[in-house]
């Protein structure tokens, strides 16, 4: 069995230092806490075939976050998933950061696009300029995006009557 280049105290290491943040990122994105696991598993799993190291923390961080990101949209692509019966929503996500779940039901209603930006901005403190270079994207469309995304969630949260006394 070919090993990646993590000794199993740096894989340990990592997936303490980052389950966490990836874990969410499949949450946000599968809106399932089964499918969640298994894509964040997915990702541990290509971290341990990797043959090369990580060139610093930043990297490291980038890349499970592309990593999971290209997980679970090929998950959400594959032909079983698309022949399934309809899927159930979320009834609540579990986060360790946010602290209102009103807020975090109306987020994992926004498209994937603009929940992803969402939380990479304000959860995982990168900036546009980050977050475009970390997914190939233009800068003005991660731009875009969140505006975007803030705008559906005010309204949402108005419609809620969330922050009205």
């Amino acid at each position: 069995m070919r090993r990646g280049a993590c000794s199993r105290e740096e894989l340990a290491g990592l997936y303490e230092r980052r389950f966490s943040m990836v874990y969410q990122i499949c949450l946000v994105l599968m809106k399932s806490i089964p499918d969640a696991e298994d894509a964040a598993q997915t990702v541990f799993r290509k971290v341990m075939e990797r043959t090369e190291p990580f060139r610093d923390p930043e990297h490291e961080k980038a890349w499970l976050i592309v990593t999971a990101r290209n997980e679970c949209r090929n998950q959400l692509k594959h032909w079983w998933r698309t022949r399934r019966a309809g899927e159930e929503m979320l009834d609540s996500l579990v986060w360790e950061q946010p602290r209102d779940g009103e807020v975090w039901e109306q987020v994992a209603g926004l498209p994937e696009p603009q929940r992803l930006v969402l939380y990479l901005h304000y959860y995982q403190g990168y900036t546009t300029g980050e977050i475009s270079d970390m997914l190939g994207e233009n800068h003005s469309t991660v731009r875009s995006r969140l505006v975007q995304a803030r705008k559906k969630l005010k309204l949402k949260l108005e419609e809620e009557g969330y922050g009205q006394t």
